[in-house]
């Protein structure tokens, strides 16, 4: 093993330790007899200048050195000759430990400075994984000088000669986190000249006498909740009502959620996309939900999916059953991969010319902890993704890069969008302990799929095809291609820290879906899945007290540093749906000051569920939002809108919600023209139990898609009174309330 001055290091830590048990032998001696305790306070002082933290009240970044170390080649392949390698440690640093190889010798280090880094080397067999902790060399860091190289000599087993060359540098403060609470610069830029297309489209809707001032022109924002394809499809019938009543002009923002996250992905492909006719793209996703489904579980596509996987955990990204998932979504929308990244939307948002579009999703704990316990917003836009609740933001480009104490220490490409919408819209991952929620399990879900996949794969026709029919590969097939697959997945995760994902093998020969995704199901299988951008940064002491993080506090470790997310390795984001299935949280940031807000509620089984649940979740969290409450009565009679407002708190947006309710449609097929004898087929839209909009079908018949869709278009237009009180409600509180902003 190396002969270094190592022993010096554990000599003086000694003499020290001995020096401070005599002291205290001492003082107990002095007052044997005394009730007081005694308290010791070890001082630690520094010769160098303070530290400078960046800070944004909630979470502060530490200064970071870097550790360059090269070992010499000649050294290191004598050593592995002999079947032993150099293990080098800087505990608390990124890297914490690397050992040399035939291909690596050269090392870096990202180190938080003030903690006084220490390097420790020691030699081991290679196929030795233990840590004995026993290092012969250990090196302060603190010692070598800034900027200069330095050569260290060590004498290794049989006088083999090893030098080290090592170089410590700074590191600039320039972080690629954005602390802070404010909007960012390039949506405050948009907001600037989306504000311009507004105030131009309400004077036209109004006939204004006049322009808008500025700080007169309302915020308004559409809130979609999730809900699969019915989500989707409902979402671009409502858009396209509102672009009838040259409405979409006047909306700044649309916030979706699982299912209806969908048709923003697609729609923001066009960077004119709200001025262009949207009966195209309904006639395109038409024809994607009518398709059969059955090729997405076919041997060729599974062999896809294992390529691209492949590919994607090479370019350094961590795989998960989430990323599987993915393609499989993304064959089930599209006939070809999407190539479209979410960064690219920013093109739709240069001139302002479309609404600011936001993605959500929720941060949960691996295991052991209920979404109902810890669960943290996560937003994703063109230009950020961020935690409102820390006010810590990173480039949409830089998600799942590898990050350390704010700073990227890798850089990972942008992944394809079809990876972000497998987040968004990850509703079959399911932990055992959210189950209870549910009303299903994971194995009835999949045994279902695949039942539906299979008894109604769609003719060329468009009408259901009997079983007999059907060409799908056998579950037995399908099972074991998907079990070597998931196999994969596990091989190419972290195992030893802990990251692998679960897997068992079906118990049965015949391979039942239910068996194969099981435990991968009821373990969320989204370990390690994306790198955490928040790793490392230190809370501020006072962070409980902050305002911004008290707004955003709702789960019982907020008040445990040592549980919340920076000290987490990977990200755990699944569907905002296991929690609040409402795209609401990010427009109500008070930066953004929404003044509208188009509620538009997906539910079938529960329909104004998702309004009360928001109106409930901002009287918690004390953030501005009227009160929303139909009494029994009410809800057995629901009507097709709804607004709300809170007279005495202006702050307080105006909320128009829109359920996905069946009344009027079935008398009238447009506002004001009644349905002949004929035609009263065509208002029955079954949303009630056993509905074909239920979440987890796949595939709708041409007839169901067009009744939705009609559905969805009607319950707008024929409201659209009460959409225009909103908006003047708004301007004249504008004009009347709040003068600047």
């Amino acid at each position: 093993m190396p002969k270094a001055c190592g022993g010096l290091h554990t000599i003086l830590g000694a003499h020290f330790a001995h020096y401070i048990l005599n002291l205290v032998n001492k003082l107990l001696t002095t007052f044997p007899e005394s009730d007081s305790f005694l308290s010791l306070s070890f001082l630690h002082f520094s010769l160098g200048p303070p530290e400078q933290l960046i800070s944004n009240g909630v979470l502060a970044a530490r200064e970071l050195s870097i550790l360059d170390i090269r070992v010499n080649r000649e050294g290191n392949e004598k050593l592995l000759e002999a079947n032993t390698n150099i293990v080098l440690t800087v505990q608390e640093s990124y890297e914490e430990t690397q050992k040399t190889s035939k291909d690596k010798d050269s090392f870096r280090f990202h180190c938080i400075k003030s903690w006084d880094p220490v390097l420790k080397v020691k030699l081991q067999y290679v196929s030795d994984d233990d840590d004995d902790c026993l290092y012969p060399f250990v090196l302060p860091l603190k010692r070598l000088p800034v900027g200069l190289p330095i050569r260290i000599c060590l004498l290794a087993e049989n006088n083999v000669p090893l030098d080290l060359h090592l170089q410590v540098t700074g590191w600039p403060q320039n972080l690629d986190v954005r602390l802070g609470y404010e909007l960012c610069v390039d949506e405050q830029d948009f907001l600037k000249k989306r504000k311009k297309v507004v105030a131009g489209a309400l004077k036209n809707l109004f006939h204004l006498r006049r322009d808008l001032l500025e700080h007169e022109v309302p915020v308004v924002a559409i809130m979609a909740t999730g809900g699969g394809l019915r989500a989707m499809t409902a979402l671009y019938a409502h858009l396209l009502a509102l672009q009838k009543l040259n409405l979409l002009d006047c909306v700044s923002y649309i916030s979706t959620a699982s299912g209806s996250t969908w048709t923003l992905t697609d729609l923001y492909r066009n960077v004119d996309w709200s001025h262009k006719d949207l009966e195209e793209p309904i006639k395109k996703i038409k024809k994607q939900m009518m398709k059969s489904k059955e090729n997405i579980i076919s041997i060729e596509q599974l062999k896809y999916y294992h390529k691209e996987l492949k590919e994607r955990v090479e370019m350094g990204h961590l795989s998960s059953f989430t990323a599987l998932w993915s393609l499989v979504q993304e064959a089930v929308l599209h006939d070809e991969p999407n190539y479209c990244k979410l960064s690219e939307q920013r093109e739709a948002l240069n001139d302002g010319q479309n609404p600011f579009p936001i993605y959500t999703a929720i941060n949960v704990k691996e295991c052991h902890v209920t979404t109902f316990d810890f669960r943290e917003w996560v937003e994703f836009n063109p230009y950020e993704v961020g935690f409102q609740k820390y006010g810590a933001y990173i480039r949409t480009e830089d998600f799942d890069s590898e990050f350390f104490m704010g700073k990227i220490v890798k850089r990972i490409p942008e992944s394809r969008i079809c990876y972000l919408e497998g987040i968004w819209t990850n509703i079959f991952s399911r932990n055992l302990l959210d189950s209870l929620y549910w009303s299903s399990t994971p194995a009835e879900f999949w045994q279902r799929w695949v039942a539906n996949m299979a008894e109604k794969r769609l003719a060329v026709d468009g009408k259901p095809s009997g079983p007999g029919n059907c060409h799908l590969a056998s579950r037995q097939s399908f099972g074991q291609s998907l079990e070597k697959l998931l196999l994969w997945i596990k091989h190419y995760n972290n195992s030893s820290d802990g990251y692998a994902t679960v897997y068992k093998p079906p118990s049965s020969a015949t391979g039942k879906l239910s068996e194969i995704f099981n435990d991968i199901l009821t373990d969320r299988p989204l370990k390690g899945a994306t790198h955490n951008f928040l790793r490392s940064l230190d809370l501020e002491q006072d962070y409980l007290q902050q305002k911004e993080f008290n707004e955003w506090r709702d789960t019982v470790l907020d008040a445990s540093p040592s549980q919340l997310t920076l000290r987490d390795k990977s990200l755990c984001l699944i569907d905002i749906g296991y929690f609040l299935n409402n795209s609401g949280p990010p427009l109500l940031k008070p930066e953004r000051n929404v003044d509208v807000i188009i509620a538009l509620d997906y539910e079938i089984s529960s329909p104004f569920k998702q309004a009360e649940m928001m109106a409930k979740y901002c009287e918690v969290q004390g953030i501005p939002f009227p009160k929303v409450h139909l009494s029994d009565e009410e809800k057995k009679n629901l009507k097709e809108c709804y607004a709300f407002s809170d007279e005495e708190n202006p702050k307080a947006p105006i909320v128009v919600c829109f359920p996905l309710v069946d009344c009027s449609f079935k008398e009238f097929k447009a506002p004001g023209v009644k349905r002949s004898s004929s035609e009263k087929s065509d208002g029955e839209v079954n949303l009630q139990k056993g509905s074909p909009y239920a979440t987890m079908h796949l595939t709708y018949t041409e007839e169901d898609c067009d009744k939705l869709i009609n559905l969805s278009t009607y319950n707008i237009l024929c409201n659209k009174d009460c959409i225009f009180k909103a908006l003047l409600g708004a301007i004249e509180k504008k004009q009347g309330i709040w003068p600047s902003s």
